[in-house]
């Protein structure tokens, strides 16, 4: 796909890796509708796209809500014409044990919500944006792309049940799209992270980022920018759909 003049939304494109995706995504050419519930981190974005001479616009939304995204998704076309593409990459953590014991008796265990707000978030909200950005693909008649972005934890990763279990989804809405949306011209395809440089990790414990960055064949975190690049491969190779890339530096959980 020819990014010049298209335009793509990212969910959770305020900050972090979405911003990055932003900006590699913008100096290619692309007109961009991010896509956050956190306002001054938005406006905060815009600034810096547009100091960089990148077209955005922001549009608040939460990817749980389906009245909220048809809002959006409706905003952007009034605003910027018909989506040529959307990254769904919002995402939250709520970290825990399924159950946890001590001296074989149980002190916790994860809690419902912990468990649902992940799922609503990282599973829901990829169907729900998804949904709507391939219907107004569709409706224009004209060819997109869909990146979502799972993570190599989808194939399962100590205190993170809800987590590994969202992002497996994702993987799996990958294919599925795939197959389905091809008679339309429409591409979809995932990129699965490893351990990032972003503002989750930056609040680790040092010990705790030296011990994940020593288990990395490459012996480093990742970068933004790398995972940006990989979502901007996607877009740009005409024959990859249904795929999910790992970037992990060669980590495999």
């Amino acid at each position: 796909m020819t990014l010049d003049n298209t335009t793509i939304a990212i969910t959770g494109g305020a900050r972090g890796l979405g911003l990055a995706m932003a900006e590699r995504l913008g100096r290619a050419g692309a007109t961009l509708a991010l896509l956050d519930m956190d306002g001054e981190c938005l406006d905060n974005a815009l600034g810096a796209l547009h100091a960089a001479g990148i077209a955005a616009s922001g549009f608040s939304v939460d990817v749980v809500d389906e009245g909220s995204v048809r809002e959006a998704f409706a905003a952007i076309r009034s605003t910027l014409g018909p989506l040529g593409g959307l990254v769904n990459n919002a995402g939250i953590v709520r970290d825990g044990l399924l159950v946890k014991a001590k001296d074989g008796a149980v002190t916790e265990t994860m809690s419902l919500a912990q468990w649902q707000q992940v799922i609503d978030v990282n599973l829901t909200g990829v169907f729900l944006c998804g949904r709507e950005a391939a219907a107004q693909m569709i409706d224009a008649g004209r060819p997109g792309v869909i990146v979502n972005i799972s993570s190599i934890s989808r194939a399962g990763n100590m205190g993170q049940s809800n987590y590994a279990a969202a992002k497996a989804g994702v993987a799996a809405l990958t294919v599925t799209w795939a197959r389905e949306l091809a008679r339309h011209d429409i591409r979809v395809g995932a990129v699965a992270p490893g351990f990032i440089e972003t503002e989750m990790t930056a609040a680790m414990r040092d010990d705790m980022r030296e011990r994940i960055a020593a288990d990395v064949p490459l012996k480093r975190l990742g970068q933004p920018q790398d995972i940006a690049e990989s979502v901007a491969f996607i877009f740009e190779n005409p024959y990859f759909t249904g795929r999910v890339i790992e970037c992990d530096g060669g980590l495999r959980l």
